[in-house]
């Protein structure tokens, strides 16, 4: 059991409702629907690997390597890729576009498609 992954995927999966929960009554009056789409594939993207992290969490072994990098890639690939969204929509529907998060998103991106391939390894290997 991972500790680690447990408390994570806890916090995302639970920020992930409270986003969800903003963006649905709070943000749908001040964003386009662009905007909104892209907030809310921030939440799902969230939710989806906040769910991984806790099924991880039981079944992968903190002693072991490769399962730390595999934990470590998804908690950083939520944070760099869904919380770059977040804040590139909310400062763009204030008229204040944080434009350094724009190279943020697919760096997070990357580093969740690093989780999912270092599962595979680890199944295959």
């Amino acid at each position: 059991m991972d500790k680690i992954a447990l408390v994570f995927g806890a916090i995302f999966g639970l920020t992930a409702v409270i986003f969800g929960a903003f963006g649905a009554h709070l943000l749908k009056k001040k964003l386009t629907t662009e905007q909104l789409n892209s907030f809310e594939t921030g939440v799902k993207y969230q939710m989806y690997h906040a769910i991984v992290l806790l099924v991880l969490g039981f079944y992968l072994n903190n002693k072991i390597t490769i399962d730390n990098y595999i934990i470590y890639a998804f908690i950083i690939g939520i944070i760099l890729f869904s919380f770059s969204i977040y804040g590139l929509v909310i400062s763009s529907a204030n008229n204040k576009k944080l434009k350094f998060l724009g190279p943020i998103t697919p760096l997070g991106g990357l580093f969740l498609i690093l989780g999912w391939g270092l599962l595979i390894y680890k199944f295959i290997a």
